[in-house]
């Protein structure tokens, strides 16, 4: 791969809001670099940690497997970047003991973020209760100190009703992110649902943030979900703080716009 820019060349691409060598610079700080294999080794992992290193912009965070948390934050020590991990994933069972066993471990090994599965099956079986339960569990073993964003699993629920259901069990637990899929089922990330999710934080006044994962690899789909936000929420919302993309292709296809630009 060609070496990335500087980040004052980084800058320049502003001039070109519509390249995209400026859409590649505004998605890099959007990013989770995102590794969840299940063959997942420590060198891996340090791969994927030397490539977060690569990058003029540092990526949002790096999310991986929870005994893969002390790695990252080793290596990443001094960055920008945040260490993501998931929890009750990627199942979404329904014990909310497990749950808040879970996220405190991570958080104890060094988690910033929490990336947690809904219990989604139990919605599906009509057991809202249970779905409740395990995102208060979480809620509550994040505190105030750790960002949690909720993994509603929006390709198995499939109908819009569904997905509003989910997404307002997040908001009235007060998650700080909704997320569409584990990137783990046979769908995952669409603009539909991405739609129906940003209309739900919408309407709760935008405090949430949303979160687009699982099959997103071009500059050109990324710039959709973007689009979304941005016609919902104001193109000013579309931060960090509030919006990201799950990915690890669309790193390297980012850092390749910027330096072929």
């Amino acid at each position: 791969m060609p070496l990335p820019l500087a980040v004052t060349e980084v800058a320049t691409v502003s001039a070109h809001p519509h390249s995209s060598a400026a859409l590649a610079a505004r998605l890099l700080p959007l990013l989770d670099l995102t590794s969840l294999g299940e063959d997942d080794a420590p060198e891996t992992i340090r791969a994927l940690c030397a490539r977060a290193l690569q990058s003029p912009v540092a990526p949002a965070a790096l999310c991986v497997y929870p005994e893969h948390v002390t790695t990252v934050r080793e290596t990443l020590r001094g960055t920008a970047a945040k260490v993501a991990t998931v929890v009750n994933f990627p199942d979404g069972g329904s014990d909310p003991a497990r749950v808040e066993r879970e996220t405190r471990r991570a958080i104890a090994a060094g988690a910033d973020e929490i990336d947690m599965v809904l219990a989604y099956r139990a919605l599906l079986d009509g057991d809202a209760r249970s779905a409740q339960r395990g995102v208060e569990a979480c809620r509550a073993a994040c505190g105030d100190g750790v960002l949690l964003k909720l993994i509603i699993e929006s390709g198995e629920l499939q109908t819009p009703a569904r997905i509003r259901e989910a997404c307002r069990i997040g908001l009235d637990a007060g998650v700080d992110f909704l997320k569409t899929s584990t990137g783990k089922v046979t769908v995952n990330a669409t603009p539909d649902a991405a739609a129906i999710m940003l209309d739900e934080i919408a309407a709760a006044g935008g405090r949430c943030g949303f979160k687009a994962a699982g099959g997103i690899r071009t500059l050109d789909a990324a710039r959709t979900y973007i689009d979304l936000a941005a016609e919902r929420l104001g193109d000013a919302w579309v931060t960090p703080a509030r919006f990201r993309i799950g990915a690890s292709g669309l790193f390297d296809a980012a850092l390749d716009a910027l330096a072929e630009r």
